[in-house]
């Protein structure tokens, strides 16, 4: 992924309002990340933690969605599996994360969800450059295991367009 500006960010928002991405919580270490390394830019919100945001190229530009987290249940220790980059967790490594469709489907209450990393580190976790819970054992390359991430989200991404 190439390196994206906070404007760029805000503005690349699909499921919300202007005044929304205005406020939203940008990172304010992207001169630091990993870029090369990464598919999508995901964050939590430090101050509101039932709140995600996730920011991925498209062929049609970058596409932005504001996620919510569904709070984990506790009591029992669980392994569960992200949908975007097959890594298992326990606990609360993986989270139910939904977003409002964009457009009228969102205002009238729509949304779609999936299951993913809590803390949205796909791409390192892919990569090896994070441990946290189990890589499946494969057989495909580190290539393709990349370009199914980034098909399972551009697939959640049309859902969320859609």
């Amino acid at each position: 992924m190439l390196p994206i500006s906070e404007p760029a960010i805000r503005a690349s928002f699909v499921n919300c309002t202007q005044g929304e991405a205005k406020r939203l919580a940008v990172p304010n270490d992207l001169d630091l990340r990993p870029w090369t390394d990464l598919d999508f830019l995901g964050w939590r919100d430090p101050a509101a933690t039932q709140r995600a945001y996730l920011v991925a190229e498209s062929d049609t530009g970058l596409v932005g969605v504001a996620l919510r987290v569904a709070p984990q249940q506790t009591g029992r220790v669980r392994r569960s599996m992200c949908s975007l980059c097959l890594t298992t967790h326990t606990g609360d490594g993986v989270s139910l994360m939904t977003a409002r469709k964009a457009g009228r489907d969102g205002r009238q209450g729509n949304s779609v969800g999936a299951y993913v990393c809590s803390d949205l580190a796909c791409s390192l976790y892919l990569r090896g450059r994070k441990e946290a819970g189990r890589r499946l054992d494969e057989t495909i390359t580190l290539e393709e295991k990349i370009e199914r991430t980034r098909s399972t989200l551009a697939a959640f991404l049309g859902r969320v367009m859609r």
